[in-house]
């Protein structure tokens, strides 16, 4: 709580760009659009909970978290682990968790209000493109207040809610990165088309790229994460994804989806498949078995894997690199999310979107007759994006995050040990199986309901 305080000013600098709807723009900032402005402020939130949530987590910060009165005792009851409670190991832990649920209620709260807002001449639309330093303290006051939550089985409940709702947000990321994708795709075939031909040895160098990282994946993931008489799992897992990538990538390239997919193609294909390769990675890295889930640093340094028993209070480790790696895409995720405008029909409808005219309008729309700068609202006929379904995502990703930051921990294990179990490694490889199935469904859709239109 103390380090969401002192960040406090951060906020308060922030609201005074946006203090009411339509919001205000200061003279060092670009002219935008009222709906970009509003995600961008929005996710700067999502953003500001995560940062205080990584400090939660840093060594050394248990002996401040447990000054908080009763938030961590030697006699705390969790379900599962009475008599192995150790404050110095499960403090951090504890304080993800209520940091995150704070979060979760916030954007779940904006997701419920903005139901069925149609444009910005809706009364609830000023609710959402102002009041920001309300907003701000509101999720102050559910976070102090989720600090005072009793143990009990929150952690445990919690934890499932986690689960799903990672699951989902998962699904989320790989829409977007197909949208990305598709995006980059057609902007660099116009420019190839408009003038110099290197833009399309330019895409050829990115796909050859992704492609080369996938089956160097394949083979380091057979090499490290299994052994000639064990983790039957993991080659399963390896070998399917493995097939069903190169099958998405054949489909992308049939020639009746090209003509109707004009803007389907490879590039697309080699950076779902390097998705997928990471989601593979990531729920091997979370089989509790140690012979098949070796630590990245004795990968490194060549050493064999030796977990050590009960960790020295402060020495507990967190997250790991595949956690580094979901928190860096999450980051990613989350501006492109903020900032998109797409004109991919098929992943519009799926992220409940409309293709709009741009991320940044002019400064003579931005400027008003009295001078003053202000966001251009381009929802008056009709709002650009779902704001529930924005606010949705937020929720889905703060669970994410909680999940990320604890390493998918579940909390009726052993502490000391920080491992997790087989759940989180199913969730991980069923979302990596769905997101594929997503993928090839925006590719062959065209095909299925040919009396749809999906230009």
């Amino acid at each position: 709580m103390g380090a969401c305080l002192a960040l406090c000013s951060i906020a308060n600098c922030a609201s005074c760009l946006c203090s009411s709807a339509p919001c205000l723009l200061s003279a060092c900032c670009p002219a935008a659009y009222n709906s970009t402005v509003s995600r961008l402020v929005f996710s700067f939130f999502l953003l500001l909970g995560t940062m205080v949530s990584v400090i939660m987590i840093l060594p050394g910060m248990e002996s401040q978290l447990k000054k908080i009165p009763g938030f961590c005792v030697g006699g705390s009851y969790i379900p599962g682990i009475e008599n192995k409670v150790n404050c110095d190991v499960i403090v951090g832990y504890k304080s993800v968790y209520r940091m995150c649920f704070a979060m979760t209620c916030f954007f779940f709260l904006f997701s419920v209000i903005m139901i069925r807002v149609r444009s910005s001449k809706d009364p609830r639309a000023a609710i959402q493109n102002g009041f920001w330093f309300f907003k701000f303290l509101i999720l102050v006051g559910l976070t102090v207040g989720a600090f005072f939550i009793p143990d009990g089985a929150f952690t445990t409940v919690w934890y499932y809610f986690g689960v799903v709702g990672s699951f989902i947000f998962i699904l989320i990321q790989l829409i977007l990165l197909v949208d990305f994708a598709h995006s980059w795709n057609e902007r660099w075939v116009r420019n190839a088309e408009d003038g110099s031909k290197g833009w399309y040895a330019a895409l050829l160098t990115f796909t050859l790229l992704f492609y080369a990282a996938v089956f160097t994946a394949v083979v380091l993931f057979y090499v490290y994460y299994t052994q000639p008489d064990d983790c039957a799992a993991h080659k399963t897992f390896i070998s399917l994804n493995l097939i069903f990538s190169v099958i998405v990538s054949i489909v992308a390239i049939l020639p009746k989806v090209q003509e109707a997919q004009p803007s389907s193609g490879l590039l697309q294909a080699s950076m779902i498949s390097l998705y997928t390769m990471y989601l593979t990675w990531s729920a091997m890295t979370n089989n509790p078995n140690r012979n098949c889930n070796p630590s990245l640093l004795s990968i490194v340094t060549n050493t064999p894997d030796t977990p050590s028993p009960t960790p020295a209070p402060g020495q507990t480790q967190w997250w790991d690199a595949q956690s580094i790696v979901g928190l860096v895409l999450f980051l990613l995720c989350t501006l492109y999310a903020s900032i998109r405008s797409s004109s991919n029909n098929q992943v519009n409808k799926l992220m409940q979107t409309e293709e709009t005219q741009g991320l940044a309008a002019s400064d003579a729309e931005a400027t008003g007759e009295d001078g003053v700068r202000r966001a251009v609202d381009n929802e008056e006929e009709g709002v650009t994006y779902s704001y529930s379904f924005f606010h949705f995502s937020l929720c889905l990703a703060s669970l994410y995050i909680m999940m990320t930051l604890t390493n998918w921990y579940q909390p009726d294990t052993d502490y000391d040990a920080m491992q997790s179990t087989m759940p989180a490694v199913w969730v991980k490889i069923s979302s990596s199986w769905l997101g594929l199935g997503i993928y090839l469904w925006t590719l062959i859709a065209p095909l299925v309901l040919s009396d749809r239109d999906f230009s």
